[in-house]
């Protein structure tokens, strides 16, 4: 039950043979060794699956993957799963990557996964420079939730994102424990502070929890400190922030302005990648908070195909998001239900005279779940 976004990825990918090591990057727990395998089983050419999952490996045994794969096919498929858990692999596989490209006799295809995206990330920015491509795993969608798992949009939207977490729907209390150590502390306790060095982790973990009563809205870094039980300053919290984006957990955005000195300086809009990480915040009897998840969830959709979005606002009037495709601006306010002034379009526009005012609401929320990319090609 593999993705179907990631499975065509790969399948994309080595529809002819890549040249450079392909990486698959993303969460935890959506799936992307289910792809892997799944790819493989259809993948007509020779290929060789190797994991560290049982325990900790050495680079003599990535070495030894490497020659078990030349001695099957000079052109193998070598897929190393878990492959954060060699220490210092990456320098390993560029000197095995180089040699194979220097010498000439063999064209060893490489595919590389991990549960630790972030100790991933550092590894291939310090020694694969040039060297590797990125495939984007990214939370379940509305779409692959529904046809395989038959989860309703409103359910979707309250707690969407984790295939492994679908099964206590009807249990919430089973459905928060799930997603708290399956996923919250599995996630800071083995990606981020296992390979990073966190000053206070108490502060760390209680920073994440907060985080999480603020989905998409606008918090700034002194009211973050105020509700803080230990001491901290505002560069401490940002590195904390910082953490949890690349772990997948989270995206900060920032106000939209020409002006590069209060992008910076402006304070952040937190928004969830996945609903189901702030499921231990909601109450059924909360249509405020239901109007943030909905929120939440829209954001999260155009982080994941735009990477840059921002939000706006003047006084107390706000566009909830904004986006630049091209050469165009959109600026997008997300009717959820949640009562608020839809002034701050208004406002915008006379700032940004090229701006495009774009409603997403219950009679186009499922065109744009379904590709935002062909959403916005439909506003031309």
């Amino acid at each position: 039950m593999a993705m179907n976004h990631l499975l065509s990825q790969i399948k994309q990918r080595f529809s002819t043979d890549p040249t450079l090591v392909q990486v698959i990057l993303g969460p935890r727990q959506v799936g992307k060794t289910t792809a892997i395998h799944d790819f493989l089983s259809f993948y007509k050419k020779p290929s060789l699956y190797f994991t560290t999952e049982e325990s900790d490996y050495s680079t003599l045994w990535l070495e030894a993957c490497w020659q078990k794969a030349v001695q099957n096919s000079p052109e193998t498929l070598l897929v190393i799963d878990e492959i954060q858990k060699i220490e210092q692999w990456s320098e390993t596989l560029k000197k095995l990557w180089d040699q194979q490209k220097r010498l000439k006799k063999t064209k060893i295809k490489v595919l590389l996964l991990g549960s630790s995206s972030l100790e991933i990330q550092k590894n291939l920015s310090e020694s694969l420079t040039g060297r590797f491509e990125l495939i984007r795993a990214y939370h379940w969608s509305f779409d692959e939730s529904k046809d395989i798992f038959k989860i309703k949009f409103s359910d979707y939207v309250k707690y969407g994102g984790y295939p492994g977490s679908y099964q206590f729907l009807s249990d919430r209390p089973r459905f928060n424990q799930f997603i708290k150590s399956s996923i919250v502390e599995t996630v800071i306790d083995k990606d981020i502070l296992k390979f990073q060095h966190v000053r206070s982790p108490a502060l760390f973990r209680q920073t994440f929890d907060l985080l999480m009563s603020y989905p998409a809205q606008e918090i700034s870094y002194t009211k973050l400190l105020g509700q803080l039980q230990d001491k901290g300053n505002t560069d401490l919290v940002k590195s904390f922030i910082r953490l949890f984006e690349s772990a997948f957990l989270i995206k900060e955005i920032k106000k939209y302005t020409n002006k590069a000195y209060l992008e910076k300086s402006s304070s952040p809009k937190i928004i969830p990648l996945c609903n189901a990480l702030v499921s231990e915040k909601y109450k059924t009897d909360d249509p405020d908070m239901t109007g943030r998840l909905y929120e939440a969830m829209v954001g999260a959709e155009l982080v994941k195909c735009f990477g840059d979005v921002y939000y706006w606002r003047q006084a107390s009037y706000e566009v909830d998001y904004v986006v630049e495709v091209g050469t165009r601006l959109y600026a997008i306010e997300v009717k959820s239900g949640r009562k608020k002034n839809s002034k701050g379009l208004e406002l915008f526009r006379n700032e940004f005279k090229k701006a495009q005012l774009v409603w997403i609401d219950s009679t186009n929320i499922f065109e744009f779940l379904q590709s935002p990319e062909e959403f916005f090609k439909k506003l031309n």
